[in-house]
């Protein structure tokens, strides 16, 4: 394994990583609700999850203590977002025809542009946490403890 042509790459098995890149990985617990349109079986039905979001951060340096980054700035910044907005929230589509009923009665419910998959869920939260200047490299949402999905850049 050796540097490739002062491009900062290494070689490694067949593929390039970067050299000195040290990962934090945050998780954080969440529930949601949601349903999609366009599907056929349970998952087109209201239901809800209880939800699991890795959030992985990554540099190539570390800050004067050491750190990548601290995991409470990381907790105190998603964890809220996450808390006022999604949690114990009612993720739709914006063509979800029930949204005129859940206003109707008072329910939390939050509009996506998309349809809420796990997918565009965790793309959703990336894009968050990447307009707050963290060094993101992927978020992935567990739906269940079994099942997840990933989105990264």
């Amino acid at each position: 394994m050796g540097l490739n042509d002062n491009t900062g790459y290494a070689e490694y098995s067949g593929n390039l990583r970067l050299e000195n890149m040290y990962e934090i990985v945050k998780s954080i617990s969440f529930c949601y609700g949601h349903r999609l349109l366009n599907y056929v079986g349970p998952c087109a039905h209201l239901h809800g999850h209880n939800a699991s979001v890795d959030i992985k951060l990554a540099s190539e340096n570390l800050d004067e203590r050491g750190m990548v980054m601290d995991f409470s700035d990381v907790k105190s910044v998603v964890k809220k977002w996450l808390d006022e907005n999604l949690d114990h929230t009612m993720l739709l589509s914006a063509e979800d025809p029930i949204i005129p009923v859940l206003e109707q009665a008072g329910e939390k419910f939050y509009v996506m542009e998309k349809n809420p998959t796990a997918e565009n869920i965790a793309e959703y939260i990336y894009e968050f946490v990447e307009r707050q200047g963290f060094p993101v490299v992927d978020v992935t949402l567990w739906e269940t403890s079994t099942s997840y999905a990933r989105y990264s850049r």
